[in-house]
């Protein structure tokens, strides 16, 4: 089996996809989402977060949402608003954000190999979300929301992407956040074979975003697999939705955090713990780290630039040197007692896109006791890890621009 394919696309008709595109399902509440869909009939989160055309405080995963999704996507095929190409193709994407640009492709990806381990994954999954997904996808006979993935850099394959990028693309749409989202449809035969043994040639593919979708895909195709005494290996189910960049032109940002409390210190005693294994100053100015081991602090109305000794850096281990590690091994765990992240209530994440400022306001709001500004994960980093077949610590990575949801989806029909 191909490591991607081609498919035939469900996308927005000619001249709707601005009416369609929508921020990725899982970066709004439910109160953000009923907002975006006003006056929006045919946006995509009545998809995606179906749960806006039911009552108010629906639980998002009842039985109800999923067949709403499902009768909303019929309804937008059923009026035109959204089309299935009658051939296979790949869709060229284009992300910009400012003066931040990256271009890709949107494929199928191979179920098996991501079964394998030649689609490689950095972080644990929850089952309950897993189960969401499963459910939307089976509910839809669709995969609507794509994973992020990248691989390493190969200027073959990026010059075939640049030069299918040329002329009025099939989609052009300038999101509210700014960022501009551009689509060409690839179906020429030869350049489809040429893309698709350029990728079969890579090493590996690695999963950016999109850890739970990718597993509730591989579910899916094991159900199906096992319910089809005629499966080939080739139904539309071994596949799943993916868009594919560059590692060398993704963008990570910095993802903070803010802690509730010192742990029953004062300030004081606090700036003293953690003067025992850093290098702290005062400084007057917001503090954005420019390297590893660097870190910004936000205590009591002050900034704080902290500096960790080399020698307190493993060089060795590439889940251990992340700076996410260090401020836990260093910090969150022996200073302030916080030992699992993903379930301590007493901290809380901030994405790198909200600025410095937001870690201000959580502090001087007096609901957070310290914030901590981190240098970004690098996307050298997170391939290294998953080469080593290792985990990530909860919210490493802040991946921006996001990719929209519904400017093509991967039909399993």
């Amino acid at each position: 089996m191909s490591l991607i394919r081609a498919f035939p696309g469900l996308r927005p008709a000619d001249g709707r996809a601005e009416d369609v595109a929508a921020p990725p399902y899982d970066v709004l509440s439910e109160a953000e989402a009923r907002e975006m869909v006003k006056n929006r009939p045919w946006s995509f989160l009545h998809i995606s977060r179906p749960e806006v055309d039911l009552p108010a405080g629906i639980d998002p995963h009842a039985p109800e949402v999923y067949a709403k999704a499902a009768e909303n996507l019929a309804a937008m095929r059923r009026e035109g608003v959204l089309t299935t190409d009658s051939r296979d193709c790949y869709y060229v994407y284009r992300l910009t954000m400012g003066a931040h640009t990256q271009l890709g492709v949107v494929a199928a990806a191979s179920v098996d190999a991501y079964d394998s381990g030649r689609i490689k994954r950095h972080e644990l999954t929850r089952p309950d979300k897993e189960l969401d997904r499963v459910k939307q996808i089976s509910a839809l006979n669709a995969q609507t929301g794509p994973v992020f993935l990248v691989y390493p850099s190969d200027e073959r394959i990026d010059d075939l992407l640049r030069g299918a990028a040329e002329g009025e693309p099939a989609m052009d749409v300038t999101a509210s956040d700014s960022v501009r989202h551009q689509i060409w449809v690839l179906s020429d035969r030869t350049r489809i074979t040429a893309l698709t043994l350029l990728f079969d040639e890579l090493p590996a593919l690695y999963i950016a975003d999109g850890h739970h979708r990718s597993a509730a895909a591989s579910r899916v195709a094991a159900q199906r697999k096992l319910a089809n005494p005629q499966h080939t290996g080739n139904e539309p189910y071994n596949y799943f939705l993916s868009v594919i960049f560059p590692h060398k032109q993704t963008q990570i940002l910095d993802y903070n955090r803010v802690v509730r409390d010192l742990n029953g210190m004062t300030v004081s005693q606090f700036l003293q713990a953690i003067g025992e294994r850093f290098q702290v100053e005062s400084v007057d100015e917001p503090v954005k780290p420019e390297q590893t081991g660097h870190f910004g602090m936000y205590l009591d109305g002050s900034w704080y630039r902290l500096v960790l000794p080399e020698s307190r850096i493993p060089s060795l281990d590439p889940v251990a040197s992340l700076d996410v590690s260090l401020l836990s091994h260093e910090i969150l765990e022996p200073v302030l007692g916080i030992s699992d992240q993903r379930t301590d209530s007493r901290i809380d994440f901030v994405g790198g896109i909200r600025g410095l400022k937001a870690l201000e306001q959580r502090v001087d709001s007096g609901e957070w006791a310290v914030a901590f500004a981190l240098y970004p994960t690098s996307m050298n980093g997170l391939m290294a890890v998953a080469d080593a077949g290792q985990i990530m610590p909860p919210k490493s990575t802040w991946f921006e621009p996001k990719l929209a949801d519904g400017l093509v989806s991967h039909l399993l029909e």
